[in-house]
């Protein structure tokens, strides 16, 4: 779940990393009386995306006759799909230098690591070279200060630089508080700022909650954005279906979310290009013709993979369930099984009755397939 600036700075300024003085504001004229507050002040589009600068969602303003236009032209203006309804007025900062520092999740290795850079901003993920540092990170352990001074240290050479370098240690230790506290999967500052007096001042803040840990951080949650969903996507949460709308042409409909990225992950292999991701473990199982509805929704759908793993869940029952939504839907596309598991001999025999099919004698077999019907029926997989 992703959080708009607004929300994510208090969490900074609660672990007791130094962000600017600021309003967040819905009208014009409210963001002229937050500048006649605040003084020269930075008006920034608060929507859940990147890009607000270039978007031109993010204006200096010196006077609140000019905070009030650019408030003005910023409100109702589209960036990456959201539309903005309010902005933050931001008190300007004197920077003398910008830098860039994150803690994100390593899927790999499940802990979490640290990048900095002496270049801060924006484009910075354009920017390579010896301008950054990384740093594994134990969970259980996290970074001191001494540890993150150590890691800045390696960059800095003038001296308003190096007497910087406590504070930068100082800030990285709580932004891991901030990570690890309030359960992220990233948190971003871009630009962490050197001011001309020597302070550390975080200008802005990226903050991505593991949906895991939305349960555990209820009030937290509740200052998120959820992710903007596509109709079909909207509709499969108000069946309580799991799907999500992808690129491809090739439709996969699976028991289980981990066989469900896995049969993915072998269409993609074999060169084609899911088309959602849609899986009925689960209770889910008991609502065949909603889903495979929602995966023949798609408008460019070439080809159907169907693979059924029998635990939890009867391959028999599931093929009962997938068998009549067939009959009532009437679908028009080549599909592809692979069926294994508690049931799989009485669902091969439902299929052949019913469809005159024989399933495939495994997934890779059948996903091949399934990208040859693709892209024979001139899907481009």
């Amino acid at each position: 779940m992703n959080f708009e600036e607004h929300v994510a700075k208090p969490l900074l300024a609660a672990a007791g990393i130094s962000v600017p003085k600021s309003r967040l504001v819905t009208t014009a004229e409210e963001a002229a009386g937050a500048a006649e507050e605040l003084g020269p002040c930075v008006i920034k589009a608060q929507v859940p995306t990147g890009k607000r600068g270039k978007a031109g969602g993010i204006k200096l303003a010196a006077t609140p006759d000019e905070a009030r236009s650019h408030t003005n032209a910023i409100i109702g203006m589209e960036i990456d799909g959201h539309v903005v309804e309010k902005v933050l007025v931001e008190e300007q900062v004197a920077i003398a230098k910008e830098l860039y520092i994150s803690i994100i999740n390593n899927s790999i290795t499940k802990n979490p690591y640290v990048t900095i850079s002496t270049q801060g901003g924006m484009d910075v993920e354009e920017v390579c070279g010896d301008v950054f540092r990384w740093m594994p990170l134990q969970i259980d352990v996290g970074i001191d200060g001494d540890a993150a001074h150590f890691l800045w240290g390696s960059f800095f050479e003038e001296q308003w630089e190096l007497a910087a370098l406590d504070r930068l240690g100082e800030t990285t230790a709580r932004l891991y508080q901030v990570y690890d506290e309030n359960d992220a999967e990233l948190v971003e500052i871009n630009p962490l700022v050197v001011t001309e007096g020597g302070d550390v001042v975080a200008l802005d803040c990226k903050f991505v909650l593991d949906d895991s840990a939305i349960k555990r951080q209820p009030e937290l949650a509740a200052k998120g954005s959820p992710e903007k969903l596509t109709c079909l996507e909207a509709k499969g949460e108000e069946l309580g279906i799991k799907y999500i709308e992808l690129d491809g042409d090739v439709g996969v409909l699976a028991n289980g979310a981990g066989l469900t990225m896995t049969t993915m992950d072998v269409v993609r292999h074999h060169g084609g290009r899911p088309a959602n991701f849609c899986e009925i473990g689960g209770e889910a199982y008991t609502k065949g013709k909603a889903a495979l509805d929602l995966v023949l929704s798609k408008p460019g759908i070439k080809s159907l993979v169907v693979n059924f793993c029998g635990a939890f869940a009867r391959c028999d029952v599931m093929m009962e369930g997938l068998l009549n939504a067939w009959t009532d839907l009437k679908p028009d596309i080549p599909v592809f099984f692979s069926i294994a598991g508690t049931g799989d001999e009485e669902a091969i025999a439902m299929l052949k009755a019913k469809l005159g099919l024989d399933p495939y004698p495994d997934i890779d077999a059948a996903s091949k397939a399934a990208v040859e019907a693709a892209a024979e029926a001139g899907g481009g997989s």
